[in-house]
């Protein structure tokens, strides 16, 4: 016999598996030595009140064991001599278009411009050391895209376009705990998503795929109206095309510009980094000086403001987490936020975003946001040294206009300059971050410190073009066999939407390849 409870218990009871058995069984009125076993379906954390409490949906076993996994499996056939279909990008929409496509019996060929997951972490750690970024291995390009070392946090807010479950319950398959199937914020971590997406790209080798490394795709093969392949590293490869570039690949914009394919300018959002001690966050969000104890995870935070008509919000955010460059190429400076696993880090860190419209920056070109965002790039760049050395700033005297003499220490390994955020970054930016904090200092006391310190700049929280794609079809809305995908598209934001956006775009392709479009 199996029930299912939705239960509030305390933290030390969510943690250990013997007390909460005891809990339930004293809870139920049932014998604890028929319980045999216990599988928490859901699990969030309520803390409003000072009394925090751990919320659960259990499935409890009596007297019978699980019959079967807890995820679901997906089975991916051998399509070594299927017909073959172009996939551009190895990050979550790639990788999820290709093995979807091997599902539907399509042999992918993936080609990505950086390098193989394990390679591409020796390139990460050079940005420290020798303060130069490597334009086509960074923590934006390579394998597994730019969630891959920023985190892997796998909530989404997108709940209509596809199956999300579904993409949990594939990275269960490849090796992510089962722990996100249940966790209302699921994560993985930088720490173990490496080998999760390398267990991806093997299911694609062994199924009759194909995956090439440093293999930049510069042009598409048009054929009229209609894409047959593209061309990379001085090769032709034929096929329709899922193009999953990821939010950074300006080189693809601009190619797409310069050839007149239709695209469009599209909002996006900007700001810095905000670093707090995690110590004075977990004592803000549990309303307790002692911190989160010994039962609870480090907190996390949400905040959101409407300054002038434009939303200001956290984005990101990293419990026990770090700072990284996150640029691109040389002459910039990008921010990001990552969490290990544990999520134990001295340092907890979001960013701190402000809206931008599309009609915000005057003209029609629909590279005008992406421009923008290289000059700021540029900016910070400069105010940095000319190094990957960030622009910082606390976040007291930030608000108060007045340059920090000193900063605090801080999680961001390539180092920090003082520097006066608040009279170069534009205006519109700085004004409405300032009455966002303050804000967000009086919904939650002790937020708004100079202990928290600001880091220049984040720009890169989705794709400044969208490359527009006809809502039925998926393809482009001129160019047949062209299927615009992910966050690079401008169709998705964060890991699971991506890898929702990668399955829908294989699902038509597969239509367009059988002729039902």
């Amino acid at each position: 016999m199996t029930n299912e409870y939705q239960i509030r218990v305390q933290p030390h009871v969510a943690a250990n598996e013997q007390a909460l058995r005891s809990w339930l069984a004293n809870e139920y009125g049932f014998d604890v030595r028929t319980l045999t076993a216990v599988r928490i379906l859901r699990r969030s954390i309520d803390a409003r009140q000072r009394t925090i409490f751990v919320n659960l949906k259990v499935r409890c076993y009596i007297n019978e064991q699980p019959q079967q996994d807890e995820y679901v499996q997906t089975v991916y056939p051998d399509v070594s001599s299927a017909p073959q279909a172009i996939v551009v990008g190895a990050g979550p929409g790639g990788l999820f278009a290709a093995l979807r496509l091997i599902e539907l019996g399509i042999r992918p060929i993936v080609l990505e411009r950086g390098k193989d997951v394990r390679e591409r972490k020796r390139d990460l750690a050079q940005i420290s050391k020798t303060q130069q970024v490597d334009a086509e291995s960074n923590y934006c390009f390579g394998e597994g895209g730019a969630g891959a070392y920023s985190d892997g946090k796998l909530y989404t807010r997108s709940k209509k376009r596809g199956s999300i479950e579904k993409i949990l319950n594939v990275f269960c398959q490849h090796g992510a705990s089962t722990n996100i199937l249940a966790d209302a914020h699921p994560h993985i971590g930088t720490d173990k998503l490496p080998r999760v997406i390398e267990a991806m790209r093997n299911t694609i080798l062994h199924s009759g795929g194909e995956v090439h490394f440093q293999t930049k795709v510069t042009s598409l093969i048009l054929e009229g109206n209609r894409v047959a392949g593209c061309l990379a590293s001085d090769k032709e490869f034929r096929g329709p095309v899922i193009l999953a570039t990821g939010h950074s690949a300006r080189d693809v914009y601009r190619y797409l510009a310069d050839a007149k394919i239709e695209i469009e300018a599209k909002g996006i959002a900007v700001g810095v980094r905000l670093e707090h001690p995690s110590e004075l966050i977990d004592q803000i969000q549990y309303h307790n000086k002692q911190g989160r104890g010994k039962y609870l995870p480090a907190a996390e935070y949400s905040f959101v403001t409407q300054i002038d008509g434009r939303g200001v919000y956290s984005f990101c955010m990293c419990p026990g987490g770090f700072v990284i460059p996150a640029a691109t190429d040389k002459e910039q400076i990008v921010v990001n936020g990552m969490s290990p696993s544990n999520r134990g880090g001295q340092w907890s860190n979001s960013g701190m975003v402000v809206e931008m419209r599309a009609e915000d920056i005057a003209g029609d070109d629909p590279l005008r946001v992406m421009h923008f965002q290289e000059q700021l790039e540029r900016d910070c760049w400069q105010q940095g040294n000319r190094k990957q050395t960030a622009p910082a700033q606390r976040m007291a005297d930030f608000v108060n206009n007045r340059l920090s003499y000193d900063l605090p220490r801080s999680s961001y390994a390539p180092g920090l300059i003082s520097s006066p955020l608040h009279f170069w970054m534009p205006q519109d930016i700085s004004h409405r971050l300032q009455e966002g904090f303050k804000q967000f200092g009086r919904m939650s006391h002790g937020f708004l410190t100079n202990e928290a310190v600001m880091i220049g700049v984040e720009t890169r929280t989705s794709a400044p073009v969208r490359i527009i794609r006809d809502t039925e079809s998926l393809m482009h809305i001129r160019l047949q066999g062209l299927f615009p995908c992910g966050e690079g598209a401008g169709y998705a934001g964060g890991i699971v939407s991506a890898g929702v956006d990668g399955e829908r775009c294989a699902e038509a392709l597969s239509r367009y390849m059988n002729g039902a479009l």
